[in-house]
C-alpha cells in the first residue's frame, strides 16, 4: 500500500485592508490570524486544482514600501514529515529568493529583507522545496507560489509636459475645445483609487474650465477680446485618489494665445484732413497721406482707399502704402491755381479681409474729408503769340517801328512785363 505525505504552505491570502496593516508592521515572526494552511499531496499537484478553495493557493500579497524596522513576514512552510527533529530543511528558490525573501531553513518561516516598490516589479515567482538533511533528497516536490506586491500611493501624478502651449481665435464660443492636458499615475490603476487621476483647474478662471476625467481645457467666457487682453495663464492640477482627501497631486501651466479675427473695422482718427499742393507739382506727385487705424492685426488690418466723390474726382488718386496701411493721394493732372485753387474729396477706408461672422460690428469701412489747398506760383510771363512775323523794308530808318509783341503775367497778381 503506497503511503502519501503532506507537503503545508501557510500563507496570509486574504486581501489587505486597516486590520493587516496594524498586524503588519508589528509582526517580524510567528503566523497571522486565521492562517490559511495548504496540505499539497506529495505526487499530485492535479488535486488542487479540483478543489474549490475560497482564496488561491498560490498567490499571496504584500504591501510595497514597508516602513517596519524588522524583516516583513511573508508566510511559512511546513512539511507533514517534519517531526521537529531538525532531519528536514526547507529551500527557497526563484525570484529575489536569498536577497530579497529568505526562508528560516530549520522552521520554514519566509520574511521579505527589503522594501518592496510595485512600480519597479509587481510580482515575483518562487519555488518551495523540502529536503532530508542526510539524503539530500526532496521529501516533497518543488511548490510554486507568486507574491504580488499590493500599491500603496506612494506616486504623484505627473503630467506629459511641464508647460503647455495652445492658441484660440479671439471671440470664440463658450465650449471651444483649446487642449487638452494628460497626467499619468505610476500607481496600480487595477486596484483601489491610487492611479484614478481628476483634473481640476486652480488659474484661469473665469476664462478658462477643464473636464474633471479627460484633461480637456475649454473655453468658459463668452467674447474674449484679443484687443483687450492677448495672452492667459491658465494652472491645471492633477490629484489622484479620485480627487479625494489625501490624495496626490501635481501640477501644468497651460499657456494660451488668443490669436486675431476681423471684428474691428478700419476709423479715421479724424473727419477732415487739409492738405497743400504747389500749382507746379508735376502728375503722379504725392500730396499726402491719410491713415485710418484698425485695432487687428496682420491681414485682418489690410486696407483699401479710394476717392468716392468730390470736385477733385478726376484731378486726384490714392493709392495704399501695403507696408504702413496709409493712403497716399497723388496728382493726376496739372494744376491752375487761376483755374482753381480748391479741391474737396470724400475718401473712404475699407478692410480687404471681412469675416462675415462679424458684420454685425461692422461697416467695415470709414470714410474722411480731404481739403486740398492749390497754391500760387510765380509763373514766367506768357506771350500772346508762340511765333510773330514782320516785315521791314531794306531801307527803313533807324529806330523805326517795324511791330508790337505783347506779353502778361499769368499769375492772379498781374505784375507788369518788362
Amino acid at each position: 500500500m503506497r503511503t502519501y505525505h503532506c507537503f503545508w504552505l501557510l500563507f496570509w491570502a486574504g486581501q489587505p485592508h486597516q486590520s493587516f496593516l496594524t498586524s503588519l508592521s508589528k509582526r517580524t515572526s510567528g503566523f497571522p490570524e486565521k492562517e490559511k494552511v495548504l496540505v499539497l499531496s506529495g505526487n499530485s499537484r492535479r488535486d488542487l486544482h479540483r478543489s474549490k478553495r475560497s482564496w488561491m493557493w498560490n498567490q499571496f500579497f504584500l504591501l510595497e514600501e514597508y516602513t517596519g524596522t524588522d524583516y516583513q513576514y511573508v508566510g511559512k512552510l511546513h512539511s507533514d514529515q517534519d517531526k521537529g527533529d531538525g532531519s528536514l530543511k526547507y529551500i527557497l528558490s526563484g525570484d529575489g529568493a536569498g536577497d530579497l525573501f529568505i526562508i528560516n531553513e530549520n522552521t520554514g518561516d519566509i520574511q521579505a529583507t527589503k522594501r518592496l516598490d510595485r512600480e519597479e516589479k509587481p510580482v515575483y515567482i518562487l519555488r518551495a522545496q523540502a529536503i532530508n538533511r542526510r539524503t539530500g533528497r526532496p521529501v516533497e516536490p518543488e511548490s510554486e507560489f507568486i507574491i504580488k506586491i499590493h500599491d500603496i500611493n506612494d506616486n504623484e501624478p505627473m503630467f506629459t509636459k511641464d508647460v503647455y502651449n495652445a492658441s484660440i481665435p479671439e471671440m470664440s464660443d463658450i465650449g471651444t475645445f483649446v487642449v487638452q492636458v494628460t497626467a499619468t499615475d505610476a500607481d496600480d490603476p487595477t486596484y483601489g483609487n491610487s492611479a484614478k487621476v481628476v483634473y481640476s483647474i486652480l488659474q484661469g478662471q473665469p476664462y478658462f474650465s477643464v473636464e474633471s476625467e479627460t484633461g480637456i481645457i475649454k473655453t468658459a467666457l463668452l467674447n474674449m477680446d484679443r484687443e483687450n487682453r492677448e495672452q492667459y495663464q491658465v494652472v491645471i492640477q492633477a490629484k489622484d485618489m479620485g480627487g479625494q482627501m489625501g490624495g496626490l497631486s501635481g501640477t501644468t501651466t497651460v499657456n494660451i494665445t488668443l490669436t486675431d479675427v476681423n471684428d474691428n473695422p478700419p476709423r479715421f482718427p479724424q473727419s477732415t484732413y487739409q492738405f497743400k499742393a504747389p500749382e507746379s507739382m508735376p502728375p503722379d506727385s504725392p500730396v499726402g497721406r491719410i491713415k485710418a487705424n484698425d485695432a487687428d492685426v496682420d491681414e485682418n488690418a489690410e486696407i483699401e482707399y479710394s476717392i468716392t466723390e468730390g470736385d477733385g474726382y478726376d484731378m486726384f488718386g490714392i493709392t495704399t502704402d501695403k507696408d504702413t496701411q496709409e493712403g497716399i493721394i497723388t496728382v493726376k493732372k496739372a494744376l491752375d491755381f487761376e483755374n482753381k485753387n480748391l479741391y474737396i474729396l470724400k475718401v473712404e477706408a475699407t478692410n480687404t479681409h471681412v469675416d462675415p461672422r462679424f458684420l454685425y460690428l461692422g461697416p467695415f469701412k470709414d470714410s474722411a474729408t480731404v481739403r486740398i489747398q492749390v497754391e500760387d506760383v510765380d509763373e514766367p510771363p506768357v506771350f500772346s503769340r508762340p511765333a510773330y512775323i514782320m516785315e521791314v523794308k531794306e531801307d527803313v530808318p533807324i529806330n523805326s517801328v517795324i511791330g508790337t509783341v505783347t506779353a502778361q503775367d499769368p499769375d492772379a497778381a498781374k505784375n507788369p512785363v518788362k
